[in-house]
């Protein structure tokens, strides 16, 4: 009896793990072939092979086969579809049935969809016979037999250009050299010739070597060991060199160069991190990508779609049969308001300081320049950027690779036209009160403990103008006292404050203070002290009020593809018109009044009004620290170009008077209409 049963249970778990019908059916066996060929287990699916077919095919050249072909085509999103008759078919003469199926991919060449037939026979005898699939190249495309090959060939999308907007490149599709050697050119002087182009590639004779010793190299093969730009002065130093020669490639190119680094950025080769994040975009591993400023802020428009044409190919490499084929799709051109001789002019004032500026027109809201200074060169990043090279400016104290027009600031004296604004709007200052203010500092009262406001010039009486002439600290501290923290921090709020700047790059908001006020942090704010902040854009933007009768501009940096489109207010009567004819007149009188802060930059041609400013970077009263040298100023007859620029450290360069004949010389090549 109880053998009985273990010959019951024996029974069971066989037919629990191979089936216990009476037949088996070449269905499933097909069903499983077909689910380990959609989940690439390609191992699963040769062990499904007919015996026949294996004697064929080994098993390691049948998943190499698989993964060769789907890996060069990019296959992925592998649906493959049985398409099973509503009546089993029967066998045929050689014991064996067809069945057709579905597959579906798509492919670095577009979708491929077609539609064939396999067949299965009976092998096997006893316990083992079973279905099996009788495979063939047609497996996997119907077009292949036996010696086919299957050829994948990418047809590159162009990257899509960025120009500035008179159509001058700001980044561009070009030509660069790579620079590399033939070995058998070098004429027995091999170490004189590595050694020479070493040292002026800034590349170690070790990596030249390693390049020359690559299996694939033969004495008359050109080994490429570095890309140069066209016109880099090397070129005509590396021509001396025996063995050394030149090839033209494709590159990316910076005109501007340092001038429009932080602005445009750069491209460079996909990293891994990246690529598995990107690969889905149907990015491949020799693709290039924005690593920064607009070319990685509008990569998805530049970049385009890559294309391609999959073909079968007989054993002699002749095409037969085209898979899929599929034109890339050029990236789409950028347009910018950005003026490149603004900005090259701007860079150009600056570039020996650390600094950053802006320039806008007030009234359309263009922005003509976005500088960072210093910079670096991103042709660099493009040729292949040696490790000291980086070095160098990563360690340089001036910090070339930091983008100060993304960032906020203390905007010193720049920012008392706006504590203006607030105190003609309020009714808290009248413009033609003259208030007596004695001695260079002052205190509201002792419970101001050591807190003072300074002023450079001792001048009493004083009216807004008076204060806006000789820049008066506590005028502007007494203003805003009279204003009242709650109404002015609302009323500096109206200019954009604590938002985001509505604009296509991402600026660092303006800040006005953290934490409660108190009497000494306001009236350190009404100043452009205290804790108040502005990036260099925001601060411009703050200006055009003045411009245009009380409305803040919104900025713009791309022209539409449609073309031009009317300009749009960020803020809307942010002052009414009189307040901001007032304080014009008053800018005008800070350039051309002889005691103005702004006289340097007096100009015979072009009237500019504009407002200087120094903001002290101390961490308590009385100490002497650094200083940020500020001048923001526009042309008042014809109010097309607004500039605003800051440089840092001007401590011992006589402050913003440093700052002032920069901004002047950039008015001074401006053609206006």
């Amino acid at each position: 009896m109880r053998r009985l049963l273990v010959a019951a249970i024996g029974v069971l778990l066989a037919c629990l793990i191979t089936g216990c019908s009476k037949e088996p059916s070449p269905e499933n066996h097909l069903k499983q072939y077909i689910s380990s060929w959609e989940k690439a287990k390609y191992g699963d699916m040769y062990s499904l092979l007919s015996s026949e077919s294996k004697k064929n095919i080994s098993k390691d050249d049948f998943i190499e086969r698989y993964k060769g072909i789907y890996g060069g085509i990019e296959a992925k999103n592998v649906t493959i579809k049985p398409l099973i008759p509503k009546k089993e078919p029967e066998p045929d003469k050689n014991n064996a049935v067809s069945y057709p199926y579905e597959v579906k991919m798509d492919t670095l060449a577009g979708p491929v969809h077609y539609k064939h037939n396999v067949k299965l026979v009976k092998n096997g005898k006893g316990e083992k016979e079973n279905w099996y699939i009788q495979w063939d190249e047609s497996q996997i495309f119907p077009p292949m037999k036996k010696g086919d090959k299957v050829r994948a060939e990418t047809y590159e999308a162009k990257r899509g250009e960025i120009f500035d907007r008179n159509g001058k490149g700001l980044a561009i599709n070009g030509t660069a050299f790579q620079v590399g050697i033939v070995p058998q050119w070098m004429k027995g002087k091999d170490k004189e010739a590595k050694q020479k182009m070493a040292k002026i590639l800034e590349v170690s004779i070790k990596e030249i070597d390693q390049k020359l010793k690559a299996s694939w190299v033969r004495p008359d093969s050109f080994v490429p060991i570095k890309t140069v730009s066209k016109d880099d002065p090397a070129v005509s130093k590396l021509k001396k060199i025996d063995g050394v020669t030149f090839q033209k490639t494709m590159t990316r190119v910076y005109p501007l160069k340092n001038a429009a680094a932080h602005l445009v950025g750069y491209i460079r080769p996909v990293n891994a991190e990246e690529l598995e994040k990107l690969k889905s975009k149907g990015y491949t591993a020799n693709d290039w990508v924005g690593k920064a400023g607009l070319e990685q802020l509008f990569e998805k428009r530049l970049r385009g779609e890559n294309g391609g044409i999959i073909t079968i190919v007989d054993k002699n490499g002749n095409k037969k049969d085209v898979l899929a084929e599929k034109q890339a799709a050029d990236g789409k051109p950028l347009k910018l308001t950005i003026d490149a001789t603004v900005q090259n002019n701007l860079y150009g004032q600056m570039k020996k300081d650390a600094g950053t500026a802006s320039a806008i027109h007030p009234s359309t809201g263009d922005v003509l320049a976005l500088v960072s200074s210093p910079s670096y060169d991103p042709n660099l990043f493009v040729l292949g950027l040696s490790q000291g090279q980086y070095e160098k400016w990563n360690n340089d104290p001036k910090k070339p690779l930091l983008n100060r027009f993304k960032q906020t600031y203390a905007p010193g004296s720049t920012f008392k036209p706006i504590t203006a604004a607030i105190g003609l709007k309020t009714g808290t200052i009248d413009p033609n009160e003259e208030k007596t203010i004695n001695g260079l500092k002052w205190q509201k009262d002792k419970s101001w403990g050591d807190h003072y406001v300074t002023r450079v010039s001792d001048v009493s009486p004083v009216n807004l103008e008076k204060a806006l002439v000789y820049s008066d600290n506590i005028y502007f501290a007494q203003a805003a006292l009279a204003v009242g923290s709650e109404t002015f921090e609302k009323e500096a709020k109206a200019f954009g404050l604590g938002e985001k700047i509505p604009f296509d790059y991402p600026i660092e908001p303006s800040s006005l203070i953290s934490g409660e006020w108190s009497e000494g942090r306001l009236a350190d704010t009404g100043y452009g002290q205290g804790q108040v902040e502005m990036s260099i854009l925001h601060l411009a933007l703050s200006y055009t009020p003045f411009v245009n009768e009380g409305n803040l501009i919104a900025p713009r940096l791309v022209i539409p593809d449609k073309g031009e489109e009317a300009p749009t207010f960020w803020k809307k009567d942010v002052m009414p018109s009189g307040v901001a004819s007032t304080i014009r007149n008053d800018l005008v009188q800070v350039v051309k009044n002889p005691h103005g802060t702004a006289h340097d930059g007096m100009m015979a041609d072009v009237p500019l009004a504009g407002k200087t400013g120094t903001a002290e970077l101390k961490m308590k009263q009385g100490e002497k620290g650094r200083e940020n040298g500020w001048y923001v100023a526009f042309n008042n007859n014809h109010p097309e170009l607004l500039i605003a620029l800051m440089i840092e450290n001007v401590e011992n360069k006589r402050g913003s008077h440093y700052v002032v004949p920069k901004v002047t010389n950039v008015f001074q090549s401006y053609h206006f209409e």
